[in-house]
Parts: C-alpha cells; structure tokens; sequence
C-alpha cells in the first residue's frame, strides 16, 4: 500500500498562513489598536456590527484565523521537532500542533457565526 504523506498540504496551510497574517495583521493593529483609539478614525457601533454581519466579513476574519493558526501549528511543530530535540514523540506533538488549530478554527467559526 503506498500511503501519501500530508505534510505538503500542511506546508501549503503554513505558508498560506504566512501570508495571510503578514498581509492582513498589521491593517487590523492599525485600524483597532491605533487610528480607532485616537480617534483618526472613529466608525460608529452600527456601522461596524453591519460590516461584520457581512458574509464576506465573516468569511475573510475566519480565513484569517484559520490560516494563522495552521501556521502558528506547524511553525510550533517543527520548534519542538528541531528546536527542542522533541522528534521522538512526533505523534503526540502533531496531534496537539493542528488539534490545537482545529479546536481553534471551530471556535473562530462560532463565534463569527453567533454574531
């Protein structure tokens, strides 16, 4: 049986991560860590609630959690894999790597749906 391996889609969530999260990060630590605070820009409560009840809106914050967290999993994987010297208990590390992204896209998706 010649069983294919995951790890090149697991590449291509980390390096998509990658670039989702250096594009669309720093824009949102601008808008909602700088200009809202110092009132360069100050949209009103409803104006942003209606940006978020947009589909799209909701659709563009969920990839953007999703990807950074496989990024975060796989970047942390191969941390504990050749940082720490850790490849021997590879199984339990992957398992928690994108579990951890998993369980954290789902709760990215609730609440981006309970909005």
């Amino acid at each position: 049986m010649n069983r294919r391996s995951p790890e090149p889609f697991l590449w291509m969530l980390f390096s998509s991560g990658g670039m989702v999260a250096a594009l669309m990060v720093p824009i949102l630590l601008f808008l909602f860590g700088l200009a809202i605070p110092l009132d360069l820009w100050s949209p009103s409560h409803a104006h942003l609630l209606a940006v978020l009840r947009n589909p799209l809106t909701r659709l563009v914050l969920f990839g953007l959690c999703a990807l950074a967290l496989f990024h975060w999993a796989h970047r942390f994987r191969y941390t504990l894999y050749d940082g720490l010297q850790l490849k021997r208990y590879a199984v339990p590390i992957v398992v928690l790597c994108y579990g951890g992204a998993v369980v954290g896209s789902v709760i990215a998706a609730g609440l981006l749906l309970t909005v």
